[in-house]
């Protein structure tokens, strides 16, 4: 896979890089992501993957851009309000790199179409923001054996970590999954959301642009994943704290008595 002039200027700042170079800006523009979730974590996932240069982006929404989203959601403009955020993610990107293909589906994920959108995709990003669709991701990458990098933002705080429980860990056990960090969803409506505890825009970005990162560091193969780990950060007093997390057998994914068989 050769790149044209125009990439290899493009990409010029990967390709000094040690640690990435041609083999890495290989890999990524061979790589597929999918990002469900085109609103605040969503934004800065597609718009670093797509800069970096991954080769196939789907995104995943079912919204459309109001004006209430316009201050973290700094990929869209005024004249993009009531126009749905796939279409103008979309267009978006194909502004800022056209080198990379572009699929997009105007869809609620749920636990019924999750498994179908999944399948086709290299690595998953879910910037989701409720709990539902978390649980419907997880177990559908769980299954499909995809990388899969989570985040969430509430007021002025994030947390991320990254789920391959299809995998063994150093010790010989399995890889943790989503439900061993949360075993189960809350209540219907406990969980609050959002639009009614606030968020500080700028902290999509952040907790976004991590997330970013650990897509492309999983996809080049480069430094320490955040696989059994939960970075929680803490925006008002600018703290990061990082919480180990390991597999629980009594987990309904891989644990004992579960239907899917342990990963090898």
């Amino acid at each position: 896979m050769e790149f044209s002039p125009e990439e290899i200027e493009r990409y010029a700042r990967h390709l000094v890089l040690p640690d990435v170079g041609g083999p890495g800006q290989q890999r990524l523009k061979r790589a597929s992501l999918l990002v469900i979730g085109a609103g605040g974590l969503g934004v800065p996932v597609l718009s670093y993957g797509a800069a970096s240069g991954i080769g196939r982006i789907g995104v995943v929404d079912h919204d459309h851009v109001s004006l209430a989203n316009l201050q973290r959601q700094v990929m869209y403009r005024v004249d993009d309000i009531d126009e749905p955020k796939v279409e103008r993610a979309a267009a978006a990107i194909g502004g800022l790199n056209p080198n990379v293909v572009v699929e997009r589906v105007e869809a609620r994920i749920s636990d019924d179409n999750a498994a179908a959108q999944v399948e086709d995709y290299d690595i998953i990003a879910d910037c989701t923001d409720n709990a539902d669709a978390r649980y419907a991701i997880s177990d559908a990458c769980f299954h499909a054996r995809k990388p899969l990098v989570t985040a969430a933002v509430m007021r002025f705080d994030g947390n991320i970590t990254t789920l391959k429980p299809y995998e063994n860990g150093p010790d010989g056990s399995p890889n943790p999954t989503y439900r061993c960090l949360f075993p189960e969803p809350a209540e219907d409506g406990s969980t609050p959301i959002c639009a009614e505890l606030g968020v500080l825009g700028v902290m999509t970005g952040l907790v976004g642009c991590l997330q970013a990162l650990e897509v492309i560091k999983e996809i080049v193969g480069i430094g320490s994943s955040l696989v059994g780990r939960l970075l929680l950060i803490d925006g008002r007093d600018l703290r990061t704290e990082t919480i180990e997390y390991r597999w629980d057998p009594e987990n309904i994914l891989n644990g004992a008595g579960a239907s899917a068989a342990p990963a090898e």
